[in-house]
């Protein structure tokens, strides 16, 4: 049993949060209350990142006292959006929310994983035809086999997680998002995932 916070209570936060507590792990979900997401990262061991990612770095570099020493799972995209309200362009090209994360809180352990699927799938990866492929990037060696230990409590079989290697890897998982809009568009919004055939 890990304690768990989870930053951002939308579809990504409230979707993760549930299929972790019945996991049986101890979930605590920050709102956008004063004060509520410090509150919930100094009591957790774990904490995920599901807040917008437009905002996501202004919003944990303020938590920089509150996440010391804490996992921090990134599972946010940063982009602009387009008129139709789908991702159009990243906020960071030629560098990533994770590897920016992770260079303003050099005391937190920075994993990104679960941002190249749509959100359905981070919790049910089994309920798709093939198998997909979920990522992990992250400088911190015993970060990254807790996040798949609780990948593999969200349904993840250990031959779908590949271990990119650092946190700069982050950029190319990042950039994956350029495609969502465009599946979307041509195929309607039906959950899907990145997938490494071999």
């Amino acid at each position: 049993m890990t304690k768990i916070a989870v930053l951002g209570n939308g579809r990504v936060g409230g979707n993760l949060a549930t299929a972790l507590d019945r996991a049986g792990h101890e979930v605590s979900v920050a709102d956008r209350a004063p004060g509520a997401a410090a509150a919930a990262a100094r009591s957790a061991r774990v904490v995920i990142n599901a807040t917008p990612g437009a905002g996501s770095l202004e919003r944990l570099t303020a938590l920089g006292d509150d996440l010391r020493g804490k996992i921090l799972i990134d599972v946010s995209n940063a982009t602009t959006d387009g008129p139709d309200g789908l991702p159009a362009d990243l906020i960071h090209p030629g560098s990533s929310l994770a590897e920016l994360l992770q260079e303003a809180l050099p005391d937190t352990q920075v994993v990104k994983t679960l941002n190249t699927m749509l959100f359905p799938v981070m919790t049910s990866p089994a309920a798709l035809s093939q198998p997909p492929t979920v990522f992990l990037s992250g400088e911190d060696p015993l970060a990254k086999q807790t996040v798949r230990e609780l990948l593999t409590d969200l349904g993840w079989r250990e031959e779908w997680i590949t271990d990119l290697g650092g946190i700069r890897t982050a950029r190319a998982t990042e950039a994956a998002i350029l495609f969502v809009p465009h599946v979307i568009r041509a195929t309607g919004f039906a959950p899907f995932a990145i997938s490494i055939a071999r």
